[in-house]
């Protein structure tokens, strides 16, 4: 899943219970094993992601999706608030027909919802490949919780994880 920065939906998936893993990277692109610095150039295709590892006996894809499609803004093509570029655009990469259908019907329904005033962008596409991001990038929240992009905005989509989705968060 890509949806925007790769520090904020890393921090979110990994309260979730069921997800065992969660990993910062890139993936939607074509460049071979890139850096961070040639994905946010622009020039490789991919976009900041994540790579999700859960037991769906725990949690559904689909309550996956409906976590993903609240807690970014799915109709800002190629942005998540000040993050600008194609790295930061909204993506699932499905990795088959049933996630791919599910995909589009959960996307459909958010659509219809009227949870977003503008049109959802999300792109739904065959996954490919995944890039594993330096390791700074991972558990980044976890280890800069007093830096302001972690206060100002990763903190404001965990406690909306915490508000929206409490059934399905962990213990902390």
């Amino acid at each position: 899943m890509a949806g925007g920065c790769f520090w904020c939906t890393e921090a979110i998936f990994k309260r979730l219970k069921g997800v065992e893993e969660v990993i910062s990277g890139y993936s939607g692109g074509t460049t071979e094993n890139p850096t961070y610095d040639e994905v946010c150039s622009g020039k490789t295709g991919h976009a900041e992601s994540i790579q999700i590892t859960f037991d769906p006996k725990v949690l559904s894809f689909k309550t996956l999706l409906q976590v993903f499609f609240k807690l970014h803004d799915p109709t800002t093509l190629n942005q998540q608030g000040n993050d600008i570029g194609t790295d930061y655009r909204s993506a699932i990469f499905y990795h088959s027909e049933k996630q791919k259908e599910t995909a589009e019907k959960v996307k459909t329904e958010i659509g219809k919802s009227g949870l977003y005033k503008n049109r959802i962008v999300t792109e739904i596409v065959p996954f490919d490949k995944f890039w594993q991001a330096e390791g700074y990038h991972n558990n980044y929240y976890e280890r800069n919780t007093d830096a302001p992009y972690c206060q100002y905005v990763i903190d404001p989509k965990i406690q909306k994880l915490y508000k929206e989705f409490k059934d399905q968060v962990k213990e902390v």
